[in-house]
């Protein structure tokens, strides 16, 4: 993912692999799985309190990284993946 690219920035703010995470005041869990050598990948994140779903395909083109909302306004993704603290808050259990 190219650091210039904008979405490819929004989408490195969550690492591969499952993370725990805060956003607008709640808890989370994301998932980022990459696949086809790296030009694919997905965003899945459910609110620990069954609030909320934010889930994302994004594909590598040639003039860069697209996001394909699943059943949501794309507003929806590109303001959780700008604003998610992956790490943040209190561990789960607690």
């Amino acid at each position: 993912m190219s650091a210039t690219d904008p979405v490819a920035g929004l989408l490195g703010r969550v690492p591969e692999g499952w993370s725990s995470a805060s956003y607008a005041g709640r808890r989370w869990s994301v998932t980022r799985t990459t696949r086809a050598g790296g030009r694919s990948a997905s965003v899945y994140a459910e609110a620990l309190d069954g609030s909320g779903v934010v889930s994302t395909n994004a594909y590598a083109l040639a003039d860069g990284w697209v996001l394909k909302p699943c059943e949501m306004p794309l507003a929806t993704v590109v303001d959780f993946l700008d604003g998610v603290e992956v790490g943040a808050g209190p561990a789960v259990g607690t």
